[in-house]
């Protein structure tokens, strides 16, 4: 015997409603889900282009989007990226700073949360890219006016002007980015903007 349901028009309403809101909902997540994997394409684009590899690039915007932490395994699959891939460029976002290993209960694997603050994650990279890009420049060029000068010279004298003009120009960088890298939001912004006006 078969149970019937009469569910009058009120129901009936309240079922179009809920099959409605569904069909919404499962738009609204693909939309979500489409403008996430834009984001993080484009993250590892932008990341290339400012010498950072895309894979690592697109591990950290993956890990910026996601609501939770991730494990190894689902970023591989996420990404469709090989274990060795993974971890190689999860190590190096720890190490820059940009992710950290977060402990789940009841978990063996080590799980994976981005920095959310957007200025702190800017700061963390300054810091960082004055310590592997602008420290080396500043020393390289030290090295080139300590061994040029005692010399004498008109080739020499511009060769020494050059390393003069360079060195302060990327001591102002240094300076910039040493202040940037230990700074907070409140103190910086104002000095940036007025540079910006």
């Amino acid at each position: 015997m078969q149970t019937q349901v009469c569910l009058g028009s009120f129901g009936r309403i309240m079922v179009c409603n809920i099959l409605k809101f569904q069909f919404i909902l499962k738009i609204m997540n693909k939309t979500l889900a489409k403008a996430r994997e834009d984001f993080i394409a484009q993250w590892g684009a932008m990341g290339t282009a400012w010498g950072i590899n895309k894979t690592m690039a697109q591990i950290h915007a993956l890990l910026m989007v996601s609501p939770h932490p991730m494990n190894t395994d689902e970023i591989m699959e996420a990404l469709d990226i090989s274990r060795g891939n993974a971890n190689t460029n999860l190590r190096e976002l720890v190490n820059w700073g940009l992710i950290r290993v977060v402990l789940q209960k009841g978990e063996r694997k080590d799980f994976f949360e981005s920095e959310k603050d957007v200025w702190k994650m800017f700061c963390l990279i300054a810091r960082e890219r004055k310590r592997r890009e602008v420290d080396p420049v500043l020393a390289a060029l030290e090295t080139c006016a300590n061994q040029t000068s005692d010399l004498k010279g008109e080739e020499a004298d511009a060769f020494n002007k050059t390393v003069a003009d360079l060195q302060d120009f990327v001591g102002l960088v240094s300076s910039l980015l040493e202040r940037i890298g230990r700074s907070e939001q409140s103190t910086v912004l104002p000095m940036v903007m007025k540079l910006l006006k």
